[in-house]
Parts: C-alpha cells; structure tokens; sequence
C-alpha cells in the first residue's frame, strides 16, 4: 500500500479516495467539496464525479431499454470494484479518458 499522506477530512489519504467511489456521483461530489489539499483524493473523488455522473446520465437516457442499463449496470459495478482497490491501495488510477479529465480539473 502506497503512503499518499493524510486528507484534510481527517483520515489517511487512501481511505478518504476510496470513499469517494462508495456512492457513486455522489460520495465523489461530497469529498471533492470538501477535501482542501490532498490532490490523490481529490483526483479519484473527481473521477467518480464524472465517470459515475456520466453513467447514471446515459443510464436514465438508455431506461427504455432493458439491455442499456444491464450492461452499464455491470460496467459500473466492475468499475467501481477496480476503483474502490486501487485508490485503497494508494495508486493514482486513471480511466481512460476520464481519469485525464479529472486530472486537468484538479490541477487548475
């Protein structure tokens, strides 16, 4: 497990990523607001922000579907699994695409 310091919340720095993946859009919205200086927290809690915000977006578009949210339903929850163990481990995991857009955010 990699040392990425403590979060202004109070925790190490891992735990605090991690949970911004927990519920999704939401925890990532809430730890994002919050954390002032950790920027490896900041980072997955903006990832979560946009890839978890962006699927329930095309989840409700895709509602008339069966098969739409099914498979972003499974997408979502390998996803989050991956995220969830990688922010733990203290690992600056990027999604494609996304985890670059995170990053730009973050670093203004």
């Amino acid at each position: 497990m990699a040392d990425v310091g403590k979060s202004s919340l109070g925790m190490d720095a891992n735990l605090a990523a991690a949970l911004a993946y927990a519920f999704g859009w939401l925890s990532g919205l809430i730890i994002f607001a919050v954390e002032k200086e950790n920027k490896f927290v900041k980072f997955h809690a903006m990832q979560s922000l946009i890839f978890f915000g962006g699927l329930t977006v095309v989840s409700i578009l895709l509602a008339i579907t069966v098969i739409g949210p099914l498979f972003l339903g499974i997408l979502g929850l390998a996803v989050w699994v991956i995220c969830l163990i990688k922010a733990l481990s203290g690992e600056m995991f990027k999604l494609p695409g996304i985890g670059d857009m995170a990053e730009k955010i973050i670093n203004k």
